[in-house]
């Protein structure tokens, strides 16, 4: 049978050039020459009989209605192939999982631990890749998150969620400032260090200790590991959750006053897009990060 298919290198340069509007832009994005991506498309010009696919002017190239009924007729098929490659590609090396994951959770729970992941999965290698606030999971460089569920946020729709840790909340202190508090209520004149994002925290934390007052807060942080330093710092009291401070407890670095637990509702959350293909390394990372989290912190059935 006779090939008429062009070849994918004059295909991949026509598109990258229809998405760029530029030969210059298509060219940084292939890692080749201005000049290789023009001689790319000229073949492919000659290959359609001499059809002119771009308008070039000043301001940048335009598709020709040739170059347009083309890029219709090919685009979703080349995407389909380099998605095949990469899926086999990954099936072949399923050493490599990437995870992002919360700034404070990855300090002060997950990097800890992960000496004895690698110890008992030393053909996994995993990447730690950064996390986003507000993510949507459509990213294609990362194979599960750690994230927050906070109030009122559904996750989509392609995204399966499986609660973890982090959900009970404890009062930390200095230990310098532990002996000035005899009850939960002496806590209403303290510096009460809190959380940016969930102000009410210490509200909860004092309807549970029984404490009717509405506290006055004071230094607010935007990452719960701010929190931990400024506590550890003498700053005040800080109510975070326990899985967090573990180290810092055992270390006599922080104390807990009054071993009062609230449930905030939230915690973090193992997340995956159940639309990506699976692999051995992504179920093994997400089987220990389970394992791990039910054996320190077991959740309480809630989602």
């Amino acid at each position: 049978m006779k090939i008429r298919s062009p070849s994918l290198v004059e295909l991949h340069a026509f598109l990258a050039v229809c998405r760029h509007g530029s030969f210059r832009r298509a060219a940084d994005e292939l890692c080749v020459t201005q000049a290789a991506v023009s001689r790319a498309v000229q073949r492919l010009e000659e290959h359609l009989q001499g059809s002119r696919l771009f308008d070039r002017s000043p301001a940048g190239v335009s598709l020709t209605t040739r170059g347009e009924q083309l890029r219709k007729l090919t685009e979703r098929h080349v995407l389909a192939l380099e998605l095949a490659a990469e899926t086999l590609g990954r099936a072949a090396m399923p050493q490599l999982v990437r995870l992002s994951v919360i700034p404070t959770l990855s300090i002060q729970w997950l990097m800890p631990r992960l000496p004895e992941f690698n110890q008992r999965h030393p053909e996994v290698h995993v990447e730690l890749r950064q996390f986003k606030h507000d993510e949507d999971f459509t990213r294609d460089d990362v194979d599960l998150w750690v994230e927050v569920k906070r109030p009122h946020r559904r996750w989509p729709e392609q995204v399966q969620a499986r609660y973890l840790l982090g959900r009970e909340l404890v009062p930390v202190c200095a230990p310098a400032l532990s002996p000035q508090f005899h009850q939960p209520g002496d806590f209403l004149t303290a510096n009460l260090l809190h959380h940016t994002n969930f102000p009410d925290n210490w509200e909860l934390w004092f309807a549970q200790a029984g404490v009717a007052s509405k506290p006055q807060l004071g230094p607010g942080f935007d990452l719960t590991m701010h929190l931990i330093v400024a506590a550890k710092a003498g700053m005040g009291v800080a109510v975070v959750p326990r899985s967090l401070v573990q180290k810092e407890l055992q270390a006599g670095e922080l104390v807990v006053p009054f071993d009062i637990t609230v449930s905030c509702g939230r915690g973090y959350y193992l997340c995956w897009n159940q639309d990506a293909p699976s692999f051995a390394a992504r179920d093994k990372l997400a089987s220990w990060l389970a394992e791990k989290a039910d054996a320190e912190n077991p959740p309480d059935g809630g989602s």
